[in-house]
């Protein structure tokens, strides 16, 4: 279990973005996360993912400290841009985690002839679906996914949804979908918490 405990943060001396705030994803279960802009559901999701300390409270990841090494949380980004090395070509930033099989590169849709492009060499949706097939490791466990699919055209957002949510329940792997898109998370996720 992914586990968000008694967690607060704040930027700078600012007020707290979040407070107190506890959160539970089981493997093989779909949370959807929702809330105002600014309630620090971005924020939260890279705390469990390990890339913000909290000021307080705790992250346990099946019952222990974020191990080192290879995350089991993997953080999606709204904008896949973010999460590569524009120096890299595609096929650098996939094998960085991973050598996927056939199967699994097809099954998102990623195709052989990216793997020497650079990331400004391909579309948005491409390299969001470049991001979730690296982010599909084996020793991953759990995802964030934090709006992923909302600068993605209805197509584009549909075949990648079907596809992860697909790989995401033959590995039951927990999923964080963070959303303003209350009917996406509606059709996606077994419970929705507001924050």
């Amino acid at each position: 279990m992914l586990e968000a405990q008694n967690i607060c943060f704040r930027y700078r001396a600012k007020s707290p973005v979040l407070d107190s705030v506890d959160l539970a994803v089981h493997p093989g279960e779909i949370i959807g996360l929702t809330g105002p802009s600014g309630a620090g559901k971005s924020t939260l999701g890279r705390i469990l993912a390990g890339h913000y300390q909290p000021a307080s409270g705790r992250i346990l990841v099946d019952g222990i400290f974020h191990p080192p090494g290879f995350n089991p949380v993997q953080y999606l980004h709204q904008s896949p841009v973010f999460a590569v090395d524009p120096r890299w070509t595609i096929g650098r930033i996939i094998s960085e985690a991973w050598q996927p099989d056939e199967t699994l590169r097809q099954a998102f849709g990623v195709s052989p002839a990216w793997f020497d492009r650079y990331p400004h060499e391909i579309s948005g949706g491409e390299l969001q679906r470049v991001a979730l097939l690296r982010a599909f490791a084996p020793q991953t466990r759990y995802l964030i996914a934090d709006e992923i699919s909302a600068q993605l055209d209805p197509l584009t957002q549909a075949q990648i949804w079907s596809v992860l949510l697909k790989q995401a329940e033959s590995r039951r792997l927990g999923v964080l979908v963070i959303s303003h898109d209350m009917p996406l998370l509606r059709r996606v996720a077994q419970r929705i918490v507001t924050i």
